[in-house]
Order: C-alpha cells, then sequence, then structure tokens
C-alpha cells in the first residue's frame, strides 16, 4: 500500500496502533535472519534481525524497564536452523514485539524504538532522532555556515508533531526535545532538502509526495529542493525577506507553484508595489532579497507571470522544461544571466525587446532554425545555440554584428558539417573574429588568416555586385544610355562680347 500525501490538516483524533510482524525469515552464513514488517498508519517497512539481537534487546528491556525476563522465547543450540524450529520462533517473536508495542502504545522505550528502524520511519522516532542531533551538533553547524541536508520524510514528521500539539519531549529526554529542532531552523540561513524518486529505504513511504511546511525556517539565504512536489510544500514564503538563491528541481509543473502557493488561493493577485486595475482579491509581497533560481529539470511549459514577483532576480535557469515561447520576462529588469538550454522554443522574433540587459544566454537543445532575433541584444557575451537546428551559415549573421558577443557555441547543428564551418562562422563576425571564441575553442592565426582570405574574396563579392547592379540601372533608365548621334556645336551665347573687326579690313578686300 503506497503511503497517503496527507494534507496540512488539524490534529488526527487518534494515532494508529502499530504493529511488527515477523513475515518470514532467511539462512545467511550460519545463522537465520528473521523479517520483521512494522506497520504505522500508512506507513510500513521492514526491518531484519538475527536471534541474537532480540536477546540482546530483551536484556537491555528487562533491566531498563523491568519487563519479564521469560517474555522471550529461550534460545536453542541443537537444531537451531531447522525449519520447524524457525517457523514456531517467527510465530513467538511476532508475539514478543506485539506484547512490547502494546506494553508501551505512546513511545517506545529507546532501545526497541532502534531496533525497529524508528528513528528512520516513525514520525515521533524521527524527530527524537533529529532533535538529539541538533542538540549535539546544532551550534556547530551554525557556526560553521554550512548547508544543512534534511530529508523530506524528517520536515513531516516535524510537520505532523507540531500539528498533534503534544509535550515537545514525550520521551522525557530533554536531548530529544522538539524545542532544539525550532531553536535550530528559525537561525539556519543554508538548507537543502533532497527527496527519492522512488519508495524511501525498506518502506512504502514515497518522499515526494510528502506534505511539509517550511516556516519553521525564518533566516534562510539559500535553499536548494529537489524530489518534492511543491504543491505539498508550504511556508517557504516566510523566508521571503532573506532569501536570496532558491533551487527547486525535480519538483514543480509550474513556476507559480514555487514562487506564488498562497496565489492558488484567489482567482486575481498582483504583486506588492503594483499600479492596480481591475479587480484584486490580493496582494502578493514579492521576494524581495532573491537574486538567483534554479528552476531546471522540473515540468514547466511555460513563463508565467509569476515572474513579477522576482523583480530583482539576475541569475534564472529554466534548463530541461518543456517552455514554447518567451514570455513575461520583461518584467526582469536585472537579468543579466538566463539558462534556457533543453526546452522547446522554435522562434526568437521580438526576444530583445525582453531580454534587453542579457550578457549570458544558453539555448542548447531547443528547435531553433533562425536566429533573427538575435540581433539587436547590445550587452550579449557569452551564447551557447549548439544541439538546435540551424542550418543555413546566413543566419550567423544575425549575431555577428553584436559588439560584446566573445563566446558562441553552435555545434551540433546541421550548418556544423559544413566543410570549413568554424571559418566561415568567425568570418561572419569581420574585424572582430580574434575576439570570439567558437565553440570552447580559441581562433588560432591560421584560421585568421583564412579569415581575411574569405573576407577579400566576400568583399570582392560585393563590389562586383555593386557593379553589376550600376551597369543593370543604365541599361534600365534611357536617360543614363549613350548618345549614338554625332555631337553638336552649340550657337554662341548672346551674352558674350562680339569680336571687333578692324577698320583697315583684311587683306584682299581693296
Amino acid at each position: 500500500m503506497a503511503a497517503s500525501a496527507g494534507g496540512f490538516g488539524p490534529e488526527r483524533e487518534a494515532e494508529p496502533a502499530k504493529e511488527a510482524r515477523v513475515v518470514g525469515s532467511e539462512l545467511v552464513d550460519t545463522y537465520t535472519v528473521y523479517i520483521i514488517r512494522v506497520t504505522d498508519g500508512g506507513h510500513e517497512w521492514t526491518v531484519k534481525h538475527r536471534y541474537s539481537d532480540f536477546h540482546d534487546l530483551h536484556e537491555k528491556l528487562v533491566t531498563e524497564r523491568k519487563i519479564d525476563k521469560n517474555l522471550l522465547p529461550p534460545k536453542k543450540i541443537i537444531g537451531k536452523n531447522s525449519r520447524s524450529l524457525v517457523e514456531k520462533r517467527e510465530k513467538d517473536l511476532e508475539v514478543y514485539l506485539q506484547t512490547l508495542l502494546a506494553a508501551f502504545p505512546a513511545v517506545a522505550p529507546r532501545v526497541l524504538a532502534h531496533f525497529l528502524h524508528f528513528q528512520f520511519y516513525e514520525i515521533n522516532g524521527i524527530t527524537a532522532a533529529l532533535a538529539e542531533e541538533l542538540f549535539e551538533k546544532g551550534e556547530q553547524l551554525l557556526g560553521a555556515g554550512e548547508v544543512f541536508a534534511i530529508r523530506p520524510l524528517q520536515l513531516y514528521a516535524v510537520t505532523q508533531q507540531l500539528q498533534q500539539g503534544k509535550p515537545t519531549c514525550a520521551s522525557g529526554d530533554a536531548k530529544t526535545d522538539l524545542g532544539h529542532i525550532l531553536d535550530f531552523t528559525c537561525r539556519l540561513k543554508y538548507l537543502k532538502v533532497s527527496g527519492t524518486e522512488g519508495p524511501f529505504g525498506t518502506s512504502n513511504i514515497r518522499e515526494q509526495l510528502l506534505p511539509f511546511d517550511l516556516s519553521i525556517f525564518k533566516s534562510l539565504h539559500q535553499v536548494e529542493i529537489s524530489h518534492c512536489d511543491a504543491k505539498h510544500i508550504r511556508g517557504l514564503v516566510a523566508s521571503k525577506r532573506s532569501l536570496a538563491t532558491m533551487s527547486v528541481r525535480f519538483s514543480a509543473t509550474s513556476m507559480k507553484e514555487v514562487l506564488v502557493p498562497e496565489a492558488s488561493e484567489f482567482e486575481e493577485w498582483e504583486p506588492e508595489g503594483a499600479d492596480l486595475e481591475g479587480p484584486v482579491t490580493a496582494i502578493i509581497p514579492t521576494w524581495q532579497a532573491l537574486t538567483t533560481l534554479d528552476l531546471s529539470h522540473n515540468s514547466i511549459s511555460e513563463i508565467d507571470e509569476s515572474v513579477k514577483l522576482i523583480p530583482k532576480i539576475e541569475f534564472l535557469d529554466l534548463s530541461h522544461n518543456g517552455v514554447l515561447v518567451l514570455d513575461n520576462l520583461q518584467h526582469l529588469y536585472n537579468l543579466v544571466h538566463l539558462d534556457l538550454s533543453y526546452n522547446k522554443l522554435s522562434s526568437l522574433e521580438g526576444v530583445h525587446t525582453k531580454l534587453g540587459n542579457i550578457k549570458t544566454l544558453n539555448l542548447a537543445g531547443n528547435l531553433l532554425e533562425r536566429l533573427s532575433g538575435l540581433h539587436k541584444l547590445y550587452s550579449l557575451v557569452n551564447l551557447d545555440l549548439s544541439d538546435n537546428r540551424i542550418e543555413q551559415m546566413e543566419e550567423v549573421k544575425s549575431i555577428g554584428s553584436l559588439p560584446c558577443l566573445e563566446r558562441v557555441a553552435l555545434r551540433n547543428n546541421p550548418l556544423s558539417i559544413i566543410p570549413d564551418y568554424r571559418t566561415k562562422v568567425l568570418a561572419q563576425f569581420g574585424d572582430r573574429a580574434s575576439e570570439v571564441c567558437l565553440d570552447d575553442t580559441a581562433t588560432t592565426e591560421k584560421e585568421l588568416d583564412t579569415v581575411e582570405v574569405l573576407k577579400a574574396i566576400q568583399k570582392a563579392k560585393e563590389v562586383k555586385s555593386k557593379l553589376s547592379n550600376v551597369e543593370k540601372k543604365v541599361g534600365e533608365d534611357p536617360r543614363l544610355r549613350p548618345s549614338s548621334s554625332p555631337p553638336t556645336v552649340a550657337p554662341a551665347s548672346a551674352s558674350l562680347p562680339q569680336p571687333i573687326v578692324s577698320s583697315q579690313g583684311t587683306p584682299g578686300d581693296e
């Protein structure tokens, strides 16, 4: 039976009784190991112990809790691994465990709890173990400023403990007081929550389906969450004013699930400080300190309006999702690094109106054939276009005139198999060819010489093309055609002075 996701609700009326059943055995080397299935509500897990482990447990309980020393089935020396003895012992050991659980219904003794792996799978055991760990190492961890890793199952247990309203130290051991956890979490700055893809350990518990509340963390600067269900995470907004870096991977189906979890309760909402137009039922505070957001490896299909809530974001990673269109990025005025690799983008039209200040842009692994939308990204320094569908060298001209571009990746595109691919691409950058690193390989002197030759050939082609265009225009315009008739002498202008004839005339007039 799979573990139920559960929800954030009122205190449960009654906890289900825990059970421990011996469901089989197996021979390991020269001894028998008994397989125990422990059930706690909808959760169950498997524990394996040999008879000597039971004997050690019993000795401690007799000493610490004064239980009946005859409760445990006796040892057998002869035929201890015989099938009949093993089957009888399975039944007797199950009765023994059930008797112990019935004797301690509220909180199992520490030695029994560890024997049944409560510290890994059961709510009280998990929180007690975590509290004891933080009692001993909490101050050291906080002082070192390191990332503290915790499992979704542990957070689920703490959440459930707080909802049940029980005493914070039910076992009576001060080291296991829930207060040690709350004191630590309210001061922690760096948190990592990592779940598992399948069932956890030997249990049927699927951590990615467990709900938990992060409102106990008040001072987070950085949080990493993976393999959880963003729809079941609450309370992260408690760190909105301090959180600078957030990573949520393998957990979300939309950006809104992460950035506006509370907005699901409202039909209309706007970010705090926005110019309000029309009916609004909620004002959502922005993530005031958030500058880095990693939402890679999720199932996000669109960049929705929730980006309005991260106006100070500088680094945004949406790689390995299913984004189809570049929308709403015009709200991110401070964005300088954007990773949209391995999505489903097929067009970049008008992208310059949304990414005016971008410096690093990763578009690898999309469906791009044309690059015309990139020609006005004048701040762009690094551009990755590998693993796309770009065929024509003509498309490279769209980025060849970008004044700041230094690194370009075009590998694994159809055009990358063109003969002299590198030099032909570099030639598109004209006089800046020596400044461009293509496909993570610096330009060589030999390539630059070839580029100069290509530029000269291109220039000659352009001159020839211009001359051809001029001749064509002359041939089409009769006013520019040369005349075939002989030139005529223009008559003397009336305004010019006339020659004066001498009064003596010319010889021969007489």
